[in-house]
């Protein structure tokens, strides 16, 4: 399936975006501004998983008590009430960025509140700081961070080996880390207060994935990559003596120490020519079981074994399930029954086609069965069944021929883990989710056993763009790597189904037609065929364009305001543009290759553009771009810019680096000119919603840093003034990719994650804004006025309609006030472009401040979504104020 891991944050940083290097945790340490604030409440749009867990760890001493841990999304802890995982890294802010990577977590067995994770991203220059321990003694409500003087690889290759960090079960004061680098194994005598290195630790390891890659993350020493301690060595109280730690060298995996880790051998007699990517010891009948491929992992691997060893004796064995030459994979996911520790189980990690391999034996590895085996080839049988009804995206709306199936039962599975106090919970790790069953045991029985996602609250997309239009049955749009992207009709449900014909690797860029938002477009990236996909039924249904010559990658795309023309800028060729949808393209010129473009919200002919400080502005529907002569905008091309809807050449730009031009700045002719606004010291994105009550102009959202203080803001008042709306348990790492409010429902706002999925948030303010706002008097106007009432869909137990006043009369309309009954109980859900109450059958509808003035001969509409049963009939009249209006 997926084998890309998208990488946002490490995009923004290679532009300049991200400078300077974490500094050590100090809890309100840094300066506060003034700012006015609100209390909103923080939800996922819901999609379920979506990226790799390479780490499930339960505690052994207390029931149901587990972590997860993703390569770039945090950590989760599971609530057993619910069935759900709980997040526990919200609160990694900006600067900080990398801690969102967690390369191992252990969870204290002799004090279960206590918890560790060893957090950093990248070992190589993507990521500009150090690694750090964090430790919780509330289960991970809360953390206290310790620094450490290297890096730590969450999202580099290996990290599904492990566990590397890891607790002594006798004296849980005691924690060893194996670190990456060639920088050795380290060890904290204080629960991880401070750290040092284990100088007698005799080998840091050797292997790199691909040692001539000179970007430093194929070519970096994958290190000490798992710790394992024997805790019948030891008594409460006091170091436990025996100490197993696997090496990345294929020479020399293993090693121990049999004195609490003051000296340390290689283990005689050990298997070579292979990588141990785990170590999981049964003490009880001691054995040691040692999964082991030929490479790092998580992608890669084409041969692997399974080894016993014997603690006592020293005997090795190998208990491999298949003959070496029969893999075409390795070994990793590996885990034993604490009820019956003679159960055994791995996975075949790397068995990417057909599918992942899954092995269980119940003597210590003496025999095996498979989750599935061929019965005639490509005929196979499963041990299992699979219910994905809870994420039915999971099968990637494949109908693969035998023997691949979909769902699949994974891939990437490195994290695979029995529940110490029940036998029939399992739980395992994927590239897209996390599995489990709940009764395992019936694989023993031959009846089969039921596999489910067990992933809700655990959410790990990388989001590269958002679109929430003003009217249809779409929420939002997203923008996704490595799994597309949806369409959300409900925020709270998980979609059916990713987008398809076709469903990009990544969705780049998308982008809706203002005045016509049924018309969709969406770019991204495919191992082959098109980059791009247009739909005409508010992103319910897709078809894919055509690609200009050259096309390598999605880039961005703009879709002209009614729906009319298309401009794209693609990887690997330059600015293209066509009307119609794509069947062909013709290229752009006046506008470099790799622009950025948008489009104009009123004008379907104007379209933008930005490159390296330069603005660029089509008035002929992308045919020709003109250079702007603004100047100070930033030089580099970390920027993001949109134009206001309903207002022609209103442009709104974020971005920037530091050390030169960064902030956010406001053109009000087109891209002609910017002001820069000096209240922002920083902004990376830049949004609109609905406005507020008594607001003249749309609300503005920003991931910025505003008075010293980094968060999201919202404006209500053009800009003037700002708002933090997020705090700071809520910060979620890096958030500058994009940004939205919601044109329907005031205050609500879309926030893009590199690896938490979509955020969206909804204020306590009732709609009042950031100055006061409050309601005008109900207007009385006067003169003829027409109605027009048009249900544009409608769905079961649910509708969308538009409704258009106009003034008939011979006076202007300084205010409207616009009142009717339903006839069968429709309930309004949402409204936009007005305000409106709710009484029973009784509606009434009042304009905002920015609609109030209907001149004669003009008209004003307003849209909503709402809810029926039995019959969905239209209002048979309607009055402005006291008049009774013309239904059309």
């Amino acid at each position: 399936m997926r084998r890309t891991r998208i990488l946002t944050a490490v995009l923004a940083l290679a532009a300049g975006l991200l400078a300077g290097t974490p500094t050590a945790l100090a809890a309100g340490s840094a300066p506060k501004a003034t700012l006015t604030a609100d209390t909103y409440t923080w939800h996922n749009a819901r999609i379920d998983g979506g990226g790799f867990v390479p780490g499930i760890v339960f505690n052994r001493t207390e029931k149901n008590l587990a972590y997860a841990r993703t390569d770039i999304g945090g950590a989760y802890r599971w609530q057993q009430s619910t069935k759900t995982w709980t997040p526990l890294l919200d609160s990694v802010d900006w600067d900080h960025w990398g801690h969102t990577g967690v390369v191992s977590l252990a969870s204290d067995s002799v004090d279960p509140d206590k918890v560790y994770a060893a957090v950093g991203t990248y070992t190589n220059s993507w990521d500009p700081g150090n690694g750090a321990v964090l430790r919780s003694a509330d289960r991970g409500a809360g953390w206290q961070k310790t620094d450490l003087p290297f890096k730590l690889g969450g999202n580099m290759p290996g990290r599904g080996m492990g566990e590397r960090l890891a607790i002594d079960p006798n004296k849980d004061s005691v924690l060893y880390l194996g670190a990456p680098s060639g920088k050795g194994l380290w060890r904290s005598t204080d629960s991880g207060v401070t750290w040092s290195q284990v100088t007698a630790f005799p080998n840091p390891g050797n292997y790199a994935q691909d040692p001539s890659d000179t970007s430093g993350y194929g070519s970096d020493n994958q290190g000490i990559v798992w710790v394992t301690f024997d805790e019948s060595t030891g008594t409460s109280g006091s170091a436990t003596k025996t100490i197993y730690v696997g090496v990345a060298d294929k020479d020399n995996a293993v090693y121990r120490s049999t004195d609490a880790g003051a000296t340390w051998t290689r283990l005689a007699g050990q298997p070579t020519g292979y990588l141990a990517h785990k170590g999981v010891l049964d003490a009880e009948n001691g054995y040691l079981y040692l999964a082991y491929s030929d490479k790092g992992g998580p992608y890669d691997g084409g041969k692997g074994r399974l080894w016993r060893y014997a603690t006592a004796t020293g005997t090795w064995t190998d208990i491999s399930p298949v003959a070496e030459a029969d893999t075409y994979y390795g070994f990793s996911g590996l885990t034993v029954d604490r009820q019956h520790p003679g159960t055994v189980m791995a996975t075949g990690y790397s068995s990417w086609w057909p599918d992942t391999q899954i092995f269980r034996s119940t003597d210590s590895g003496g025999t095996w069965t498979k989750a599935w085996d061929y019965t005639s080839y490509p005929n196979r049988v499963n041990r299992y069944t699979m219910d994905i009804s809870s994420s039915p995206w999971l099968s990637w709306n494949a109908n693969p021929s035998p023997p691949e199936q979909a769902p699949k039962l994974g891939w990437m599975t490195e994290s695979l883990e029995i529940d110490p106090f029940d036998s029939n919970r399992m739980m395992y790790g994927t590239g897209a989710t996390v599995y489990g069953t709940e009764d395992l045991t019936k694989w023993d029985s031959g009846s089969q056993f039921t596999i489910k996602p067990m992933v809700q609250g655990l959410e790990e997309t990388a989001v590269l763009d958002l679109a929430s239009p003003p009217s249809g049955g779409a929420q939002l749009f997203s923008a996704l790597g490595d799994i597309g992207g949806f369409r959300h009709t409900d925020l709270t449900k998980v979609p059916s189904m990713m987008y398809t014909s076709p469903n990009f690797t990544t969705t780049t860029s998308l982008d809706f037609a203002e005045t016509n938002p049924n018309t969709v477009v969406r770019v991204g990236n495919l191992d082959s065929g098109p980059h791009i996909a247009f739909s005409t039924d508010d992103g319910a249904n897709w078809f894919a364009g055509t690609d200009p010559s050259g096309v390598s990658a999605g880039g961005t795309v703009a879709a002209a305001a009614d729906g009319s023309r298309f401009v794209w800028s693609p990887d690997g060729t330059g600015v293209q543009y066509t009307t119609g949808f794509g069947s062909s393209w013709s290229a752009s010129s006046g506008i470099p290759a790799g622009a950025i473009v948008e489009s104009d919200r009123v004008d379907p002919k104007t379209f933008y553009g930005f490159k390296s400080g330069k603005f660029y502005v089509s008035t002929d529907g992308g045919a020709t771009f003109t250079a702007s002569s603004a100047s100070g905008l930033p030089s580099g091309d970390s920027v993001r810019f949109k134009a206001l809807p309903g207002t022609k050449g209103d442009v709104w730009l974020a971005g920037g680096a530091s050390g030169s031009a960064y902030g956010l700045w406001h053109s009000t002719d087109g891209g002609a000119s910017f002001t820069k606004l000096a209240n922002v010291d920083q902004a990376d994105t830049i949004g609109f919603g609905k406005a507020a009550t008594g607001a003249s102009y749309q609300t503005l959202y920003t991931s910025a840093k505003i008075g010293g203080v980094r968060g999201i803001f919202r404006s209500t008042d053009k800009g003037a003034s700002w708002t933090r709306i997020n705090d700071d348990a809520h910060q979620w790492a890096f958030t500058g990719a994009a940004i939205t409010g919601d044109p329907r429902v005031y205050g609500r706002v879309y926030v893009s994650t590199n690896g938490r999925g979509v955020i969206y948030g909804d204020t306590s303010d009732t709609g009042g804004g950031d100055t006061g706002g409050g309601t005008d008097p109900t207007p009385t106007p006067t003169g003829a006025c027409t109605v027009t009432y048009k249900i544009t869909n409608q769905w079961s137990g649910g509708f969308q309609a538009d409704v258009q006043l106009s003034n008939t009369g011979s006076s202007a309309w300084s205010g409207w006030s616009l009142g009717w009954s339903f006839p069968d109980g429709q309930r309004i859900s949402q409204l936009w472009n007005a305000d409106f109450t709710q009484s029973g059958a009784a509606v009434t509808a009042k304009n905002v401040t920015w609609n109030a003035n209907v001149a004669a001969g003009s008209s004003v509409s307003f849209g909503f979504t709402g809810s029926w049963s039995g019959s969905n009939t239209k209002p048979a009249s309607f009055k402005l104020g006291d008049q009774e209006c013309t239904v059309a």
